[in-house]
């Protein structure tokens, strides 16, 4: 996979509503419209130390986004650790893009953390807690012993695709985020292999 054409996904994800693959350069214009969608910029884009978000992205800031996406793939395919890989989020019936959804962080004790968003027009139709499930399976198929999310307090909607892609909220960490000079407050959701099962109206 060459990091400077986004060429071929390396994983593709799938059930019969939603579709995961690695971003493509082609999918450049849809990430920078997104970047300027006021929730997505709340509670996933970039920013500084006082909260205050990052300019929405170009084209060109885009497909340099998905060219770092690609470099974390071919990572992956080193070493086996997914730290780093996106999906975009595509409904399967249509072929449209709708989110994204990636691996933060997978650290030395098999505990990986992922984030999600959609683009405002697909939001409330199932895409996310689809995509949330489809991503737990492969990290846990890939040996991780915990999955875990941080959400924003009072992301209701969020909070709700948590549980139903079969995360407990374990707590809230006071005070632990920024946004707009304010300090906020970020609820801890998380998954263990062990004990883990989606709600089942999402898996049929």
């Amino acid at each position: 996979m060459d990091a400077h054409d986004g060429a071929g996904p390396l994983v593709t994800l799938a059930d019969d509503r939603v579709i995961l693959r690695p971003w493509h350069r082609d999918d450049a214009q849809f990430m920078a419209l997104a970047s300027a969608d006021d929730e997505i910029r709340r509670y996933n884009g970039p920013h500084d130390r006082q909260g205050n978000p990052a300019p929405a992205m170009s084209i060109d800031d885009a497909v340099q986004a998905i060219d770092r996406f690609a470099m974390n793939w071919q990572s992956f395919e080193a070493t086996g650790i997914p730290a780093g890989v996106a999906f975009v989020i595509a409904d399967a019936a249509s072929g449209e893009l709708v989110g994204c959804c990636g691996v933060d962080d997978w650290t030395g004790d098999d505990v990986a953390q992922f984030g999600y968003w959609i683009a405002a027009p697909a939001r409330g139709q199932g895409h996310a807690s689809r995509a949330a499930i489809l991503l737990t399976r492969w990290l846990f198929g890939l040996g991780a012993a915990r999955v875990f999310l941080t959400i924003v307090a009072g992301n209701h909607g969020s909070a709700a695709v948590a549980r139903r892609a079969g995360f407990e909220h374990e707590g809230t960490m006071r005070d632990h985020g920024i946004w707009l000079g304010q300090r906020c407050d970020v609820m801890v959701f998380a998954a263990l292999a062990k004990e883990w099962a989606p709600r089942r109206e999402q898996t049929q």
